[in-house]
């Protein structure tokens, strides 16, 4: 258990929320989205993950009161509500999308630079990888001094990276033009309908609300077992009223086709243009507080999770080793040795910040889909409602809205990155064996186990053959 001066408070808890959403991903939305829809398809695409990330947030609220025991969050839900090898499956998904998104923060901080510095591309080339290596292990040692201090420095950066796009919406604000926007209205010149407009920017949706279950991961460390739901909640207002504002703004300043013609990261461009090359260095200023800011406290949630499913005995025991400022070492190392090879991938990638956006949401969703179901489960069998009855038919309908949002996401994200997941997955189920081992206990020790672990290695296998034939590209 945490000692008392190792607590967070409310506050401190807000932050690892905001600080895990507002990373690289809204400083990108004028772009990705400009590339799918218009304003029209923005509003209903944000309708629907707002409406669908609410419930789960929601959920999150309500787990936390109503299962106090489970102080993990995310995946020990999963292993509550389904069994071992689920439980494991959404660890390992939770880990390694957190690790895929936070090399996506060092290639848009690379890319920034890019602008300013050609040698830096698009965030992969050698010097951009051999810069992002240093930065991973700097902050890898400055974690190693204590999970305390890494948050306090995340709550003093999550008010300094949140100025840069205050200033950004209130300049577009200043700047708005009706007529431009209403002739973005509807996509402009796109020739897609307005479901596929709205599909196409549904994993971004999903990458830029990451982060909602911060102060779930953490709450072992809550000062009070209820400041985790109000976290939950205050944070999701406040970070998606400022992207919707960042998404839908631009449209007023600029034609569709502009902006998504634009470098990443984007927000640059749109204020460059609209009060000279002072906003873009404003705005890439801001962008890299931002996400090294988002970096640490992912860095954080990735050491979290993997300590507690070591300590949970889901991964192997060596992860819940801890140094004398209690951070989880082993834990720590193995997600920055991951990052860092990760990184090194990016070099064959087209376009690695989309890759790596898109593939951090279709491993993400797998976890957040447990999570929702756990907590219809819960209000199906009644089970904790002895207390406040009432609640549990409002809970019976956000868990279920929940549940049907994120099963609309997974499908809505493609076949080709649930088969890009699957390849990760599946020789990931080797940290599983070494657990099960240690406990001297069978792999699988249910027959749905074995299917599970069968569908995932065919879809494996059909990922890797459409990698080898070029028709799954990266």
């Amino acid at each position: 258990m945490a000692t008392e001066d190792q607590k967070m408070s409310r506050t401190a808890l807000t932050a690892m929320v905001v600080g895990g959403m507002v990373g690289a991903g809204i400083f990108s939305l004028p772009r990705t989205f400009a590339n799918a829809t218009g304003p029209l398809g923005a509003v209903i695409a944000w309708i629907i993950a707002g409406t669908g990330m609410y419930m789960l947030a929601r959920v999150f609220q309500a787990l936390a009161e109503r299962k106090p025991d489970i102080d993990a969050g995310v995946f020990a839900y999963a292993k509550a509500g389904f069994g071992d090898y689920p439980g494991f499956i959404s660890a390992f998904g939770y880990w390694i999308g957190s690790c895929i998104g936070n090399v996506s923060y060092w290639v848009l901080i690379k890319s920034t630079l890019g602008a300013f510095f050609p040698v830096f591309g698009d965030g992969n080339t050698v010097i951009a990888i051999l810069v992002a290596s240093a930065g991973i292990w700097l902050f890898h040692f400055l974690i190693l001094r204590g999970v305390q201090q890494a948050a306090f420095i995340n709550s003093i950066v999550t008010v300094a990276k949140v100025i840069p796009i205050l200033v950004f919406i209130v300049l577009l604000f200043v700047s708005f033009k009706l007529d431009l926007f209403q002739f973005n209205l509807y996509g402009g010149d796109l020739s897609t309908g307005l479901f596929e407009q709205v599909r196409a920017t549904m994993l971004v949706t999903v990458f830029v609300f990451i982060g909602i279950e911060g102060a779930s991961v953490y709450s072992r460390f809550a000062k009070k077992r209820e400041d985790v739901g109000l976290a939950t909640i205050t944070g999701f207002i406040g970070v998606t009223a400022l992207m919707v504002l960042v998404t839908l703004l631009p449209f007023a300043v600029l034609k569709r086709a502009e902006i998504a013609g634009m470098r990443q990261p984007s927000m640059a461009g749109v204020l460059e243009t609209v009060v000279g090359p002072w906003g873009a260095i404003f705005v890439s200023a801001g962008l890299i507080v931002s996400v090294l800011g988002a970096y640490l406290a992912w860095a954080l949630i990735c050491a979290e999770v993997m300590f507690a499913a070591g300590k949970s005995k889901d991964m192997p025991k060596a992860f819940a080793r801890v140094n004398k400022n209690k951070v989880p070492v082993v834990a720590l190392w193995v997600t920055s040795i991951i990052i860092q090879l990760i990184v090194i991938t990016t070099y064959w990638s087209r376009d690695a910040f989309a890759l790596m956006l898109n593939l951090t949401s279709a491993t993400t969703l797998i976890p957040y889909l447990f999570v929702a179901a756990y907590g219809l489960m819960i209000a199906q069998r009644g089970e904790t409602y002895e207390v406040r009855p009432e609640e549990r038919r409002r809970d019976l309908i956000l868990a279920g809205l929940a549940v049907a949002y994120t099963l609309f996401m997974i499908y809505a994200g493609g076949l080709k990155f649930i088969l890009l997941s699957a390849i990760i997955f599946a020789p990931g189920t080797v940290l599983y064996v070494i657990a099960r081992r240690e406990q001297g206990k069978p792999v699988f020790d249910k027959t749905s186990d074995w299917v599970i672990f069968g569908v995932m290695v065919l879809a494996a296998v059909y990922g890797i053959y459409g990698l080898a034939t070029g028709s799954i590209s990266i």
